[in-house]
């Protein structure tokens, strides 16, 4: 009798479910409360439907801004409670601050509390069963590598630091070279004629197959992932499962048959999402300066006491297609704080002062860009842009670094919503993975899930 199988989710899947049971335990909650009790401030019925949408709008968007979808931060009960206060919070100031398209406020305010406190018990109570029950071993999805010695260990990094849920049993060396039995963190090697039993045994639920060449997979394992194919079993090669674990493209395994791995977004050349991209570009930059406008008799006092230097800074960076422009931020740094050349800019860098770290976290620096999205030289959303010494140098050393100059630079971007830090060529090569990963999957929904992001960016002070 065949072994019955485990259940798993992807993340995709996971991600779904998180959002839909969210709602669904909220306004099980909140129905209830409505039922049982002297609560009228919000109830379900044929007449209200505009009241449901509004409210699951801004449980999703402030869920997403405070984190509430990260899978990581959901599967540890301290991070989850901690982002339920601040989504309901937030999500109840705003329902009760729109009266037009929500319930009006009650006359009893105590609903309110009610109101609130349904909310965030539901969220409560699913997330610990969440936490409890589909983050357990029971739900992991486990794989089995098949690949080079030499190949595995970066991936078996990569895997277990983007799921918590994703399990990589062992591995099998696909090479015809013998190698010793080693252990690469506590993962088993097995032998390529244990393929068949470990799937059993296991209950693996899909192959990942790692190698640079696929001329060094032996006849006999090649013949067994044949069958296990024509038997419907998933085998998947890494770089497909690398990217949709990490978001990012594996431009550090890319040989020669690089044109299998950019597909570029047809949104790079999709002449409406163009014209709503820029559309969009000039309409927040207009917003960007007007506030810029607002704050800037605060900002100068503060560059005046603690920059002591002119208010706005200047540099030159490579924009689209390498063409070079002058980019315009407030200054963060001291005078002549590159004399002797250019610098990478690191963490708790000693040049940085103490209003321009302030600058920095919440990303008001970066204000005066607005101009230079205004006048096309930026966009909204997109890789860094970065100075011409620096991509020079990373050009030599980084594989495809240029091809992120096919698309004009941002304010924000994939990037800098993933990574807090670039400060040498490692964090530059994992920048560029995330930057490809966004031209390569352009689109209206990666932008509007990058500008939520970026908001809770700037709530929470990560700046750069």
């Amino acid at each position: 009798m065949a072994k019955k199988k485990d259940i798993h989710f992807d993340i995709s899947e996971r991600k779904i479910l998180l959002r839909i049971f969210d709602l669904v335990f909220i306004f099980v909650s909140l129905y209830g409360v409505g039922h049982f009790f002297e609560f009228d401030y919000f109830y379900i019925d044929n007449n209200n439907w505009a009241w449901i949408i509004i409210l699951a709008l801004y449980i999703s968007v402030f869920g997403t801004v405070f984190e509430l979808y990260d899978l990581q931060k959901a599967s540890k009960p301290d991070s989850v409670l901690a982002n339920i206060v601040l989504t309901v919070s937030v999500t109840v100031l705003f329902y009760l601050l729109t009266p037009y398209f929500t319930p009006f406020l009650p006359e009893n305010r105590l609903q309110i509390f009610y109101f609130y406190l349904a909310i965030t018990l539901a969220l409560v109570v699913w997330r610990l069963a969440y936490i409890n029950f589909i983050t357990s071993p029971r739900f992991y999805k486990k794989a089995l590598i098949v690949g080079e010695v030499s190949n595995i260990q970066p991936i078996i990094d990569a895997f277990k630091g983007s799921d918590p849920n994703y399990k990589i049993v062992g591995f099998i060396n696909c090479e015809d070279r013998n190698y010793d039995a080693i252990k690469i963190n506590g993962i088993e090697e097995f032998q390529p004629n244990q393929m068949h039993a470990i799937i059993a045994k296991e209950n693996i639920s899909e192959i990942v197959v790692a190698s640079y060449n696929s001329e060094t997979i032996t006849s006999d394992i090649y013949h067994d992932l044949i069958t296990l194919l024509e038997r419907g079993f998933p085998i998947k090669e890494y770089t497909q499962v690398y990217e949709d674990m990490t978001y990012r493209v594996p431009v550090q395994f890319v040989g020669k048959d690089f044109y299998k791995y950019f597909p570029f977004s047809r949104s790079n050349q999709n002449k409406l999402y163009l014209f709503f991209h820029r559309f969009f570009d000039m309409f927040f930059s207009i917003i960007g300066i007007l506030i810029g406008a607002v704050i800037l008799p605060f900002i100068l006092l503060g560059n005046i006491v603690a920059n002591r230097g002119s208010l706005f800074y200047t540099q030159e960076r490579v924009g689209k297609n390498g063409k070079t422009f002058n980019i315009i931020k407030f200054r963060t740094m001291i005078k002549n704080a590159e004399t002797n050349g250019a610098v990478w800019a690191t963490k708790n860098d000693s040049r940085i002062t103490f209003f321009g770290k302030f600058l920095r976290k919440s990303r008001l620096d970066e204000i005066p860009q607005f101009i230079n999205i205004l006048k096309g030289e930026m966009s909204l959303i997109g890789p860094r842009p970065e100075r011409p010494y620096f991509v020079e140098e990373l050009s030599q050393v980084i594989p495809f670094y240029e091809t992120r100059h096919i698309v004009k630079p941002g304010l924000t971007g994939w990037a800098q919503v993933k990574v807090r830090y670039g400060s040498s060529v490692d964090d530059s090569l994992l920048k560029l993975q995330y930057d490809l990963y966004y031209i390569k999957h352009r689109s209206f929904f990666l932008d509007a899930n990058i500008i939520i992001k970026t908001l809770s960016t700037m709530i929470f002070f990560r700046g750069q």
